[in-house]
């Protein structure tokens, strides 16, 4: 997931030319030593938010929250490979065509600032 958002951010994948940093919960995933040698590979900070401080994340906390809502609780998969496809569906919804409050509820893809 590491690499598929750095792809998606960057264009490319290797080591990052500017400063960027990670913003995470203290999950076991986050702060294993695979993930932090990958995390200092590509070039990237690591921060940690304080434990049992959600707000501190506020935007990822946000995001899964709609996810669950608007996608995960209105399905019943029947595999993985099925959650897998509808949930990729969601998030490039979400990425590019559903209204944000932050963006005075226009799409991501119509948002001047955003538009390339």
């Amino acid at each position: 997931a590491l690499e598929e958002a750095l792809i998606y951010r960057l264009g490319a994948l290797g080591r990052v030319q500017q400063p960027l940093a990670l913003r995470s919960d203290n999950g076991l995933v986050f702060s294993s030593r695979h993930y932090t040698g990958t995390v200092k590979a590509y070039g990237l900070s690591q921060e940690f938010t304080t434990p049992y401080t959600p707000e501190q994340n506020g935007l990822v906390e946000r995001f899964f929250r709609s996810l669950k809502e608007e996608c995960i609780w209105l399905h019943r998969f029947e595999s993985l490979g099925q959650a897998r496809v509808v949930i990729d569906r969601w998030i490039r919804y979400y990425n590019e065509e559903r209204p944000h409050q932050s963006l005075d509820y226009v799409a991501p893809r119509a948002h001047p600032a955003l538009a390339a």
